[in-house]
């Protein structure tokens, strides 16, 4: 098929999103799926997938060449973009600045794709406050030959301290053998003030369950299930909710209700089974 032929134009709530190289195979060896697949998934699910990264600066993860090859980072972005599509400067600890893209409707969720970025990585920040998150967000990093079971357990007892503390997690899977856990704040605090509450509460999980859980940050001194509160830093990002990852199976990172994650036995049994956005009516998780 010609680079003509390959090119699909979608109209998108009033906008024309242009899928170039639409048949590219984007995973070919388990399942099998193009680029223009991954789009049609994405504009599937644009309710739950804006959920996570609406109104938010995003780091673009680009698999260039298929979800199968290794992927590049790009913060900045391209100089070439649609005049309806958002953007935003963040500065950085190093002292520089990047114009990133805001992503506001499915159409701008199906041009990013196009560029390659099958993972979506906003910042913990609203394009209005960028120096303040409203997300904490809990990383549970499961060690080699670290079980499901134990992951959901650690999973539970975040939860619970959290109930303690009047806040409420939402729980998904991470895409691969963990969960993250993003705690809804009011953007009153610095980066560095929610890095250590990030601390505190990954301190006070593994007293809960010293067996399971481990804050420490050097890897020799680690066991069980580590809560990797530096994703709170401020350069970094985590994929959101409905993005697919590429690995095994092509796996999600689904959200899921937390009574789910009590009956879940195991991480496939989370990937497979559930619907990829569960929770109680429209939680503030959509606002």
């Amino acid at each position: 098929m010609g680079k003509e032929e390959s090119t699909e134009v979608l109209s998108i709530e009033g906008y024309e999103v242009r899928v170039t190289q639409a048949d590219k195979p984007y995973l070919s060896k388990q399942t099998k799926l193009s680029k223009l697949d991954i789009v049609r998934y994405y504009l599937a699910v644009a309710r739950g997938a804006l959920g996570g990264i609406r109104d938010r600066p995003l780091v673009l993860k680009r698999f260039v060449n298929g979800a199968e090859s290794e992927a590049c980072y790009q913060k900045r972005a391209p100089t070439q973009r649609p005049p309806w599509l958002r953007t935003t400067r963040l500065a950085f600890p190093s002292g520089r600045t990047a114009e990133e893209v805001v992503i506001d409707n499915a159409a701008g969720l199906a041009w990013i794709v196009n560029l390659g970025c099958i993972e979506l990585r906003p910042h913990p920040v609203r394009s209005g406050d960028l120096d303040h998150p409203d997300e904490l967000r809990v990383d549970l990093d499961p060690g080699p030959g670290v079980s499901w079971v134990d992951v959901r357990q650690v999973a539970l007892e975040v939860r619970s301290l959290l109930e303690e503390m009047g806040l409420r997690g939402w729980p998904k899977t991470s895409g691969s053998r963990g969960m993250h856990v993003n705690v809804r704040i009011y953007p009153q605090w610095t980066f560095a003030e929610v890095r250590r509450a990030a601390i505190t509460l990954s301190r006070a999980v593994e007293r809960r369950a010293p067996a399971l859980a481990s804050s420490k940050w050097w890897k020799e001194e680690r066991h069980g299930v580590f809560l990797d509160y530096n994703q709170n830093a401020k350069d970094r990002t985590t994929c959101s909710a409905c993005s697919v990852r590429p690995l095994v199976l092509s796996a999600l990172t689904r959200i899921a209700h937390s009574r789910r994650v009590s009956l879940s036995r195991n991480v496939k049994d989370e990937h497979e089974h559930f619907p990829p956005f569960i929770c109680d009516g429209e939680p503030n998780f959509f606002a």
